[in-house]
């Protein structure tokens, strides 16, 4: 399998250049063993702790497993030995001034990051591998946002139709590095292996169907504001049991969870947030959905196309080393900007729009938006199209693909 560059390598090698430890999260298959492995080869030692001899070694005994197992060292899937991190805490302390000790994934955020507060506070570099954006397919990892262009890039003809065809595919590497890999059948590989593996790991789920209907449920309002009263009742569930459900598709990086942007941060969390699968081919897995063509012109194709903007910004930020502020916009009255990004203190209102021929009538809520907040930053009209061209004063259409 070829190796795919990542833009998180050179956050990654800072850090490790300037921190005793940097633990590497993320979803399964995200890349995060590969990209370990692949850059730091010549310094570091690789064990994986998901193999049950060795779990047993280091929660038995984890003096004398790190005393065999020195670093520099890579540690795979730490989320399986929890009870590591106070002895790694005690020999990083130790030689408090080498940076690059422990390099540690896992792909569990909520055990992992109580796990690391606890014990590596101010030890430790936290960082999150998501799927591969399409940058990276496209062997631009380091390639600016819009925004932060001052001259016009290098134009690309992108085809309409291979552009669906990726999004049926999604971001995994596997699937990526092998495009003759059937995608339906790599994805359901996937659910089944993370219900077994992840769910049950953080809640007790006796009826993996229910969860499986919940998960197509789900999908089935991917962009749309989620109301979980209704979700809950659709599946003859409790609202609470709904809630932890999609608490663990977030703590396992399988849903992005927006909410609205007020200037208050407190009303943010207390208004109707939207979901998005993390992935936009696990949608169309979820979906049931095998062929770009019935994709693109189906009625989810709108739903599609915005969980793919979505997902694609949420990678590239945090392929920056930063936390993706993703947020959409919406008045009393229903107007609404699909994407706003807070970055370096700007607020970068993005529209998605399905169609590939924008029009001047696609601006208006972005304008809307600048006047409402009086933001001086231009809008972005992202389509699946291939042309570039502006919408008005201070809005661009814009190609995905370009984004």
């Amino acid at each position: 399998m070829s190796y795919i560059e990542r833009s998180l390598g050179k956050v990654i090698r800072k850090a490790a250049g300037e921190f005793p430890a940097v633990v590497l999260t993320g979803p399964r298959q995200s890349g995060k063993t590969t990209l370990l492995r692949h850059l730091f080869r010549e310094t570091h030692r690789y064990v994986s702790l998901e193999p049950p001899d060795v779990r047993t070694a280091a929660t038995e005994d984890p003096r004398s497993f790190l005393e065999l197992n020195g670093p520099p060292v890579i540690f795979d899937e730490v989320q399986y030995v929890p009870g590591l991190m106070p002895y790694i805490k005690e020999r990083i302390d130790a030689r408090r001034g080498k940076a690059g000790q422990y390099l540690l994934t896992g792909s569990q955020n909520l055990l992992l990051t109580e796990k690391v507060t606890e014990s590596l506070v101010g030890r430790t570099a936290m960082l999150r591998l998501l799927p591969l954006s399409y940058r990276e397919i496209s062997k631009t990892p380091q390639a600016a946002f819009p925004w932060e262009r001052r001259t016009a890039q290098k134009r690309y003809k992108h085809a309409f139709g291979a552009l669906w065809e990726s999004f049926l595919r999604g971001g995994y590497p596997e699937l990526a590095a092998n495009p003759k890999r059937d995608a339906a059948l790599w994805h359901s590989s996937y659910v089944q292996t993370y219900l077994e593996r992840d769910v049950r790991a953080l809640r007790q789920i006796g009826d993996l169907t229910q969860f499986q209907a919940f998960l197509r449920a789900l999908a089935a309002r991917s962009a749309q504001l989620l109301n979980v009263t209704d979700l809950a009742r659709d599946l003859g569930l409790a609202v609470n049991t709904v809630k932890a459900w999609i608490s663990v598709l977030e703590a396992t990086y399988q849903v992005i969870i927006l909410r609205p942007y007020f200037r208050n941060v407190g009303k943010r969390l207390v208004k109707t947030p939207k979901v998005y699968f993390a992935d936009v081919g696990t949608l169309c897995y979820l979906a049931g959905l095998k062929d770009a063509k019935h994709a693109m012109s189906g009625p989810m194709g709108g739903a599609i196309f915005e969980t793919a903007v979505v997902g694609e910004m949420a990678r590239r930020l945090s392929g920056r080393g930063e936390q993706p502020q993703l947020y959409f916009w919406r008045t009393s009255v229903g107007v609404e900007v699909d994407l706003v990004v807070e970055t370096a203190g700007r607020l970068i209102p993005i529209e998605v729009k399905s169609s590939a021929t924008p029009d001047r009538a696609m601006a208006k809520n972005i304008e809307a938006f600048r006047k409402d907040l009086g933001s001086p930053e231009k809008g972005y009209v992202v389509h699946p199209g291939d042309v570039t061209l502006p919408l008005g004063p201070d809005v661009v259409a814009l190609p995905f693909a370009d984004l």
